[in-house]
């Protein structure tokens, strides 16, 4: 039987850990048929079985102009890629996130015959919306994890599916907050978390606010507990240069200590009271853990005056709670307003009152709720019911079937 041949390109830490999942669920509904995938993976995509070309890190780009200085090095790779995964002969090409790498490849792969699928719509429905068009002509399918976004979709023609978000089946409806904390030997003060981010750039932003703002919190709160999970060597380096350069004179009193931790994001927010994360997954992670958070997003300078000047943004909130809830659950604070004298006060006041906390857990459960749909299963029933991609491997289980019934 020949096997289904997946090329997938995976941009960093959250795009690693759903091509992963959705790698695992391929395998589970392709039954005998044997599956081979290749491309850019990170250490989930890896042990989920995948062959990597590259490492999913190498497209940890943010902004509108940051990308400009790696743009040489981004193109170099994607000629790369593009030459060895058509060598691979591929049924179907997943572009996991990393829309500005992916989806130019999307169209590369299309114009070749592969079937081609962006799993995780990029944020047309926020900003730059034109790309819509783009999409319709590179993608044969676009694997939304928002339930708002196939309807956006709808109205340039694009076949878009909700799927459910992953992190939500994996991460349990009543998270076990005792076991949490007793697995990181914490004690019953209370907890906070820094999630600077997963990538360079945003570490370097964000880990100097976040760390004066723990300082404040621990003043506030003097049994306040601090930890911060990193998402790997490099950015644990950024963050522990940032932590070194907070002397007590700087605004760090020597008892607010900062514990890192290497990975372990999950465990640390379901143990955490309250979290200070950048943009991103992150956020949406803390909703799932049932952890109340501040929001955090800076950019380059120039990125922020072109995002304001031209009126990109369509949106008034930015945090996937925020928008998935329509309302705001969390505390955003994007650019010159990510300073400490802001950060702080929403989150002592997140660690607080009584009634905010009850209400928001409330709210995160039921968000939570519409998420939880066996994402990564229906991402791989939709992938295979693409036409020349999962043909063969229902013929395979139906001839297994008349094998066994003779």
């Amino acid at each position: 039987m020949e096997a289904l041949r997946v090329a997938m390109i995976a941009g960093e830490h959250s795009g690693d850990t759903l091509g992963a999942a959705l790698i695992g669920a391929l395998r589970a509904q392709l039954g005998t048929r044997p599956l081979q995938v290749r491309g850019v993976a990170g250490p989930a995509m890896r042990a989920a079985g995948c062959q990597p070309l590259a490492d999913a890190h190498e497209l940890a780009v943010m902004g509108l102009i940051e990308p400009l200085r790696h743009l040489p090095r981004l193109i170099a790779l994607r000629h790369r890629l593009l030459a060895e995964l058509l060598a691979f002969r591929p049924h179907v090409f997943i572009g996991v996130d990393a829309p500005a790498f992916n989806l130019t490849l999307a169209g590369q792969f299309r114009a070749r015959g592969v079937r081609s699928v962006q799993y995780v719509s990029p944020q047309i429905w926020a900003w730059r919306q034109g790309r819509a068009r783009k999409i319709a002509r590179r993608c044969d399918l676009v694997l939304c994890l928002l339930p708002f976004e196939p309807a956006f979709y709808q109205r340039y023609a694009v076949h878009a599916q909700f799927v459910g978000h992953p992190l939500a089946d994996q991460v349990p409806l009543e998270p076990d907050r005792a076991g949490a904390r007793a697995s990181l030997s914490l004690g019953a003060g209370p907890v906070l978390a820094l999630l600077p981010g997963s990538r360079l750039a945003e570490v370097q932003r964000l880990s100097a606010p976040f760390i004066a703002s723990a300082a404040a919190l621990v003043q506030a709160h003097p049994t306040l507990q601090v930890i911060a999970p990193m998402a790997n060597a490099a950015v644990r380096a950024q963050f522990e240069r940032a932590l070194a350069a907070a002397s007590p004179g700087r605004g760090l009193a020597p008892r607010a200590a900062v514990r890192i931790l290497d990975g372990q994001a999950r465990t640390a927010l379901m143990a955490a009271d309250v979290a200070l994360v950048a943009s991103g997954t992150a956020s949406l992670e803390a909703l799932l853990c049932r952890c109340p958070m501040v929001v955090a997003y800076r950019v380059s300078a120039l990125t922020a005056a072109l995002v304001r000047s031209l009126r990109l943004v369509k949106l008034t909130r930015f945090s996937l709670p925020n928008l998935l809830a329509g309302e705001a659950l969390a505390p955003e604070f994007f650019q010159e307003e990510a300073i400490p004298d802001n950060l702080w006060p929403a989150a002592d006041r997140l660690l607080t009152d009584v009634s905010r906390r009850a209400y928001l857990l409330q709210r995160f459960r039921a968000v939570h709720e519409t998420l939880r749909a066996d994402g990564a299963a229906r991402a791989a029933q939709a992938v295979l019911a693409l036409p020349g991609v999962g043909q063969a491997s229902m013929i395979g289980q139906t001839e297994s079937g008349r094998s066994a019934s003779r």
